[in-house]
């Protein structure tokens, strides 16, 4: 009696540790599934960064008693109950249950808890349109890539625009001498004219 005590908390504390660790729990009616069935979903479930757990009701209501975040779990505890603790990749894991529900086709999915809400089945699939861990990491990558790309097109443009502005600038300030310099060549043209006119002068006034 007091062996199977001891085994039945070690039990609802590993499952305290497993839910503390996981996103989502998923409850799934694992009726006739045999060891080897089970062993091939944990298999599918592993990369995904999530396990599989078989337990009793009695002892996952023990182990979510007084914990707001997983305590609704106590709705979906009917029948038979492995559970499906998702750790990382919360899409590929239900894509990853999914697929192996589709060549079993002997469980059932009963629902999920995330965040302290009942999840339906309905909203279940929803998530498993949600991007894997690979496919996020590939868009910021792309995204940052993106960002780089127009910062170093930016940089490589800054010595065009400094060249095409100080060309510009020497144009017209080349324009700007060249209107400055029109004024100062009339007074030397009216030095030279007055120049002539002086021997003309001097001649009729010595004619007459």
């Amino acid at each position: 009696m007091g062996k199977s005590l001891a085994v039945k908390n070690e039990i609802i504390a590993d499952l305290k540790q497993t839910l503390s660790e996981s996103q989502l729990a998923i409850v799934i009616d694992y009726t006739g599934l045999t060891v080897a069935e089970i062993t091939d979903l944990r298999r599918r479930l592993r990369p995904k960064g999530s396990s599989c757990q078989v337990a009793k009701n009695t002892l996952m209501r023990i182990a979510v008693e007084g914990n707001d975040t997983w305590q609704p779990l106590q709705e979906l505890l009917t029948g038979t109950s492995a559970f499906v603790f998702v750790q990382e990749d919360i899409g590929g894991a239900i894509k990853a249950y999914q697929e192996f529900q589709k060549v079993s086709k002997k469980t059932e999915l009963r629902g999920g808890v995330m965040e302290g809400r009942v999840l339906k089945e309905a909203d279940v699939k929803a998530l498993a349109d949600l991007p894997s861990k690979e496919q996020l990491m590939a868009q910021i990558a792309g995204a940052i890539n993106g960002v780089a790309t127009k910062l170093a097109v930016g940089i490589n443009q800054v010595p065009t625009s400094i060249a095409r502005g100080l060309k510009a600038y020497a144009e017209k300030d080349g324009d700007s001498a060249e209107v400055e310099a029109q004024p100062e060549a009339e007074p030397q043209a009216e030095a030279e004219v007055e120049a002539q006119a002086q021997p003309e002068a001097e001649a009729e006034s010595t004619s007459a």
